[in-house]
């Protein structure tokens, strides 16, 4: 469903698309008590509601709203991803369009930016934003993120800095952004610090980015019709190699193994790697402190194992990035460039 949020003539105010998929910032509260708690059902107001719900939208831009899902951000799959890539793709494309604004759970809302950071080639702002909190509840935030996202994305300046989360007056990148705390507002962060913030209304950027992104990448989304199966296996104590064997059976091209420290493999495991790798299985070391590099054939020997190792990429990034590296190589010497690029 489509709807325009102004029927009035056109202006000179940007004019941005907002697409809805649901999640908190689209939730409302199951007990009738108007407190900030768990007790509310995600994903129930719709995409026009959300915009009459902060008046101060309409002086920002001119805004069209449409709901492609309306589910809790858990429920995003690989083939879900792909259809929000493709419609944001399409709606840059369009000249009528300066600009995306997204609204997503907060749950997966780190792994959506990141891929459409490495697959929608444009310039033009796209922008995500959440809430921790369901609009019937006391302090909810979702309202005046929406209204920063918006500010964001109809800003000039928001051109050509990549996707962009917009959460709690705080303007991060998609490339570095996580969720790091379950229930705060300030729930999330970048190891790097974030780009810039939302000062009266308007962006103010302190930082830029170096990697590739959007229109320098090389993952076209129109060129994308499927993504490999890649798994994920997070390290404990007392690890078994049947999980590793279960995604490989599963049809899993890559596995990320989540280790300790550094990205560490027991001593008990060392020998399944290079296994996996004959199986034509690609396997890549993450950590799972979730910051900081992991360093080649440190504490493992990765040229021996054929693996691959992440620069600063957490696993959920990993697992995306890897995903998208094997729609262009098989070769781990070439997937290792790519995570050393991104």
């Amino acid at each position: 469903m489509t709807t325009a949020a102004s029927t009035s003539a056109p202006s000179a105010r940007p004019r941005i698309a907002l697409v809805a998929t649901g999640g908190t910032i689209a939730g409302a509260g199951t007990g009738g008590d108007a407190t900030p708690s768990a007790a509310y059902q995600s994903a129930v107001v719709t995409a026009d509601a959300l915009v009459a719900g902060v008046p101060g939208l309409a002086r920002l831009a001119d805004l069209r709203a449409e709901q492609l899902f309306q589910i809790d951000s858990a429920d995003f799959t690989d083939e879900r991803l792909l259809q929000l890539a493709r419609r944001v793709a399409a709606l840059c494309a369009q000249p009528d369009f300066d600009g995306v604004v997204i609204t997503h759970g907060t749950d997966t809302m780190e792994e959506t930016a990141y891929f459409l950071h490495l697959t929608v080639p444009t310039d033009k702002p796209v922008v995500l934003t959440g809430a921790m909190r369901p609009g019937t509840a006391l302090a909810a935030d979702g309202p005046v993120n929406l209204l920063h996202a918006v500010a964001v994305a109809a800003h000039p300046s928001s051109a050509g800095r990549g996707v962009l989360v917009v959460m709690n007056e705080q303007i991060h990148s998609a490339r570095d952004v996580a969720k790091v705390h379950a229930m705060r507002v300030d729930a999330f962060a970048s190891p790097h610090g974030a780009l810039g913030l939302v000062v009266e209304g308007t962006p103010r950027w302190y930082r830029g980015l170096t990697r590739p992104h959007t229109r320098t990448s090389e993952f076209d989304i129109a060129a994308i019709d499927t993504l490999p199966l890649v798994g994920v296996v997070a390290s404990h104590g007392n690890m078994r190699r049947e999980l590793y064997d279960a995604w490989a059976s599963a049809g899993a091209r890559a596995i990320v193994h989540v280790g300790f420290g550094g990205g560490t493999v027991p001593a008990y495991l060392q020998a399944l790697l290079p296994e996996l790798r004959d199986r034509g299985v690609q396997v890549v070391r993450a950590a799972r402190v979730g910051d900081g590099p992991v360093i080649r054939n440190a504490n493992y020997d990765d040229d021996a194992a054929g693996s691959v190792v992440v620069d600063d990429q957490n696993p959920q990034r990993a697992r995306l990035l890897a995903a998208l590296a094997l729609t262009r190589t098989q070769d781990a010497c070439e997937i290792q460039q790519v995570f050393w690029r991104y």
